[in-house]
Parts: structure tokens; sequence; C-alpha cells
């Protein structure tokens, strides 16, 4: 499954080295999911533990507890404030994320563009494709045709540091491009497929306020109490519309400026407030937000051996394991292989099929959005819910267990490539291979 080293002049490269700027951003951004995944992790074994010991009943009243004023309709458990209150910080940092990567990142040139945005949607595509096949006859089961669609990148570079691999950057970004591409798409298919009733009114007024909320941002507006408010009022406005409230934070995000005009201040464009935000609010997501969600989503009571093995013989269960298991990779592998042959591209020399493999199974660790999918979908609480918990807690573990295997073993490549990327001979800043004129 090795690449050919020397493309011919008219094939490009796939998967070489980006910018020394980008190198950076993706790696200072990957530290900070790092630390969230691996809270995400403790969140998620806290919740199994606690759901599955003695005191489960104290569990479940905490996650059912009601708070909040009933006559503003926002008298809701801890479980619905932290899917649909806390994530919404989620989603607004993956509006800012997505902003960027289509202005300032890979996504704003079409050629590097192409492979994760065509491995994300075939990495959507499959794993829905499958669930429905699964599913099939099972009545309401497939309406949860979208769970395994997601991939949650927290929990996958929480594996990578688990593993201690040194994925190299090429692969880093293209798997944190991807996330972002299917963070988009998974927006969208919770806006357009899992409203099922809509308020004009409220969703007019929320938007009107994301209106006020893009002007000040523009204006490079950054007073906290006059932005958190509106942000606020837009989240109510949208959950009272029947939109999903984590839809307010994907627009807020998009509203924020990447990149300072001359016109804004100072005589060169430079970073813009979306650069700042994410400094302030991706810890605040990475590690409470995220964690708290995955604590209060996570706590399913399996029942022992016996009660897994129960829950696994339902079509949901079973769907989800074979989307996030077979049809992450199948489709995301698959997609990029259609791109190198519709493209007459070739791998980068320093990497093998192995490589997009590993990379691939990473994909089809699901746990975020597919939760919060699996709750739309069939209710919080209700036993199908319980089932989707320990198809994507099942799914996600043999996901991670298999491309745990692929990676090691291409763990000694890593490290020498690793290696090379450290190399700064003339102690400019810059790593030598970041400066050298790209192949192909």
């Amino acid at each position: 499954m090795t690449t050919p080293p020397n493309p011919t002049p008219r094939s490009r490269t796939l998967f070489s080295r980006g910018s020394w700027t980008e190198a950076q951003r993706v790696a200072e951004v990957l530290r900070k999911e790092t630390v969230g995944g691996l809270l995400l992790l403790v969140g998620t074994v806290v919740a199994l533990v606690w759901a599955n010991s003695p005191a489960s009943a104290s569990y479940a009243g905490l996650r059912d507890l009601v708070i909040g004023p009933h006559a503003l309709h926002l008298d809701l458990s801890l479980g619905q404030w932290a899917a649909d209150g806390l994530l919404a910080i989620f989603f607004f940092i993956a509006g800012l994320e997505l902003k960027r990567e289509f202005v300032a990142g890979d996504l704003r040139d079409p050629r590097r563009a192409v492979v994760p945005v065509v491995a994300a949607v075939g990495g959507m595509a499959v794993p829905a494709l499958l669930y429905a096949l699964v599913t099939a006859g099972g009545g309401d089961a497939t309406k949860g045709w979208a769970i395994p669609t997601a991939t949650d990148i927290a929990f996958a570079v929480a594996v990578l540091a688990v593993i201690s691999t040194h994925l190299p950057s090429a692969l880093r970004t293209f798997l944190l491009t991807l996330a972002v591409v299917d963070d988009l798409l998974a927006i969208t298919i919770i806006a357009v497929f899992y409203t099922d009733q809509l308020s004009v009114g409220p969703l007019l007024g929320a938007l009107a306020v994301i209106a006020v909320f893009g002007v000040l941002v523009q204006r490079r507006v950054r007073t906290w109490w006059l932005l958190v408010p509106l942000a606020v009022v837009a989240w109510a406005l949208m959950h009272a519309s029947g939109v999903h409230a984590t839809v307010a934070g994907v627009l807020l995000g998009f509203t924020v400026p990447v990149v300072r005009s001359q016109a804004a201040g100072g005589p060169e464009a430079g970073p813009g407030l979306a650069e700042h935000f994410e400094h302030r609010w991706r810890p605040l997501s990475a590690g409470f937000a995220v964690p708290v969600f995955a604590f209060f989503s996570a706590g399913v009571t399996v029942g022992g051996f016996s009660g897994l093995v129960e829950s696994l013989q339902d079509r949901v269960a079973l769907g989800i394991v074979a989307g996030l298991v077979l049809g992450k990779t199948v489709g995301i592998l698959g997609a990029t292989a259609l791109v190198c042959r519709f493209t007459r591209a070739r791998l980068d020399s320093s990497l093998s099929w192995w490589d997009v493999l590993g990379a691939a199974m990473l994909g089809g660790i699901g746990f975020t959005v597919s939760l919060l999918i699996g709750e739309l979908a069939f209710g919080a609480g209700s036993v199908r819910d319980e089932h989707v918990k320990v198809g994507v807690l099942t799914g996600s573990l043999l996901a991670a267990v298999l491309a745990t295997v692929v990676l090691r073993l291409r763990n000694r490549t890593y490290k020498r490539l690793h290696e090379l990327e450290q190399v700064d001979e003339d102690g400019d800043g810059i790593p030598d291979v970041y400066q050298q004129r790209p192949a192909g």
C-alpha cells in the first residue's frame, strides 16, 4: 500500500505540508482539543460508572432536575441545559472555525479543500446508508440515520494523545479540516431534518438579534457585557422558534470577522476578532461545556453484559456501530481514493494509504454530535435513546481500537517525520521543511 515517490509532472500531491503558519494554528487548536478530549473521557467514564452503580437513581435524578423560568419556556432539565445551552458554546467555536477555514485556512483554496470536503461528505453519506440498510423495517429506527455521520475531533485527538503517536502535520490538518466540514454538515442536518415545529416570529427575532451582534463585531466591538446578553437573547429566541438552539451559536460564530481590514485599523490586514474569541471561548467549550454535556448524556445504565448484549440487538445500536466502524472508514478512505483517481493526484511520498486508513478509522469516533442527534431523533431518556448511547460508545471504542492498531504500526515513520519537521538549521524560527518548494 505504499505510494510511488515520483509523481508524473501533471499530477499533484495529496497530504503535502501546508504553510508553517497553518501548521502552528492547527497544532495550537489540537493541543486545546487534546485537553478537552481527555476531560470528555473523564466525564464519560464518571457518568457510566455512576449510572451503573447502586446510586444510579441519584444520577438520573440530577440529570432530570428541572430549573429555569417556566414563563419563558426555559424550565429545562440539567441534561437539556447541557445539550441546548452548553453545546451552543461548542457550536459557536465550530462557527468561528468554519469561517476561519473558509476565509484564511485550507478551505479557501479549492485545490487543498477538495480532499477534506469530499472525504467529509463520503464519511457522512456511507454511514447514513449503512445505518438505513441495517434499520430497514425497524419502525421508527430510521429516524436516527444521521447519528453515525458525525466525527468528534476532541475524542479523536484524545485517542492520539493516549497512544502517543506523532501524526504528521498534513494528516493532523486533514483530520481537523474534515471535522470542521463534518460539523457544518451536521449543523445543517440538525436544522433541516430535526426541527419538528417552526415558529416564524421567534426565528425572525433570533436572526435580527444575530444581525445586530454581527454589526457590532464587524465594528470590532468586544465588550462582553454587550455581546454576551445579545448572544443569550438570540439563543433563547432560537430555542423558542423550534430550531435547535445550538444553531444560534453557529450563526453567531459566522458573523465574527476573521481578518481585520485596513479600514478597521492598522496599515495592513491582520487577524480579526475570530482569533480573539477563539482564545477566550475555546477553553470554556473544550474544558467545561463538552465534558459536562458528555457527563449528562453518556450515563446509560447498561445492566451488565446481558444488558449490553440486549441493547446491541436493537437495530438502532447495530446501525450506529456499523456506520461508525465500517461506514466512516469506507466513506473517508473511498472518497479520498476517488479524488486521487479522478484528479490524477498522488499521496505525498512520505505517506502511504495505511496512514489514510488510520485517519479514516479515527473519523469513526463519533460522540458529542452523535449523542445530540440521538436525543433529537428518539427523545432524551427513551429506551431507544439509551440504545443510541450504547451504540455510540461501542462504535467509537471499536473505531478507536482499530485506529490505534493501524497508527501504532506506523508510529516509527511518524516519529521520523516529526523529527524532520523540527529541524531549523538556519535558526530563523521556521522549520526548514516548510521553506522547501513542495513537490508536485
